[in-house]
């Protein structure tokens, strides 16, 4: 599952370099979604709403922490339309992409053959929460795992821990709040976007696990209408011990 933006601050999908979204509970329990719609049918009428959603180019900070390790096999969750995944094909992993939706992942395989890594990556259709891929990664990423419909947030990414390998890395990268232009009367109720010691926290994770990045990242993010604005990103970059 891919995230999805708010009425209020849907970006261009030609020049979005990243989703922006209403975000589901944080990890704490903490907050509600924004809808009550089946996911599966939400995701579906959202892709089909229009011919691309996202920009079509990986997310930056994916680049940042990835492109120094060695290249090995990665599990992409929510990869949407499938930019982050065709990234990691084309820098020499090998990716198995996970959505909810069978639009948006027919659309990721159109994009790995038209830039000749079709062969490099596998799709695979999971409500995650419910679902879950097979198998450890030496990579395991979620980008912006966050949406307006229900979720497990928590347990997803302690699923998307499990599924490391020894040796292996998860990347996880969400909304730390809300754009600097966005209204405080505006803000749905009950949502809350997880810090990062919050994370960790609700991860749980065992001994034997390093963090190598815990970061907050300022990004501009300008409003609809142009205005100036930032966005904080959260980043956390985690090390499974062989």
């Amino acid at each position: 599952m891919s995230s999805v933006p708010s009425p209020s601050s849907a970006p261009s999908p030609s020049t979005a370099p990243t989703p922006s979204c209403t975000p589901s509970p944080s990890p704490s329990g903490s907050g509600t979604p924004v809808q009550t719609a089946d996911p599966r049918a939400f995701w579906e009428e959202r892709y089909r709403g229009s011919d691309r959603v996202w920009s079509g180019r990986p997310n930056p900070l994916l680049v940042r922490e990835v492109a120094a390790l060695r290249p090995g096999t990665a599990l992409d969750l929510g990869c949407g339309e499938g930019a982050d995944a065709v990234w990691l094909a084309e820098q020499g992993w090998r990716v198995t992409g996970v959505d909810i939706s069978a639009t948006a992942l027919a659309r990721a395989a159109g994009h790995a053959e038209r830039e000749g890594v079709g062969e490099r990556v596998s799709w695979e259709r999971h409500e995650l929460g419910a679902t879950f891929p097979e198998g450890t990664f030496d990579l395991v990423s979620a980008q912006f795992l966050q949406s307006p419909v229900a979720l497990d947030q928590d347990g997803v990414l302690r699923r998307a821990a499990a599924a490391v390998a020894p040796g292996g890395h998860l990347l996880v990268v969400m909304h730390g709040g809300w754009p600097s232009w966005h209204r405080p009367e505006d803000h749905p109720a009950g949502v809350v976007f997880p810090t990062l010691r919050g994370l960790l926290d609700a991860l749980d994770l065992p001994s034997g696990w390093n963090v190598e990045t815990l970061d907050a990242v300022e990004r501009a993010t300008p409003s609809p209408e142009g205005a100036p604005g930032t966005r904080v990103d959260n980043v956390w970059r985690l090390r499974r011990g062989l």
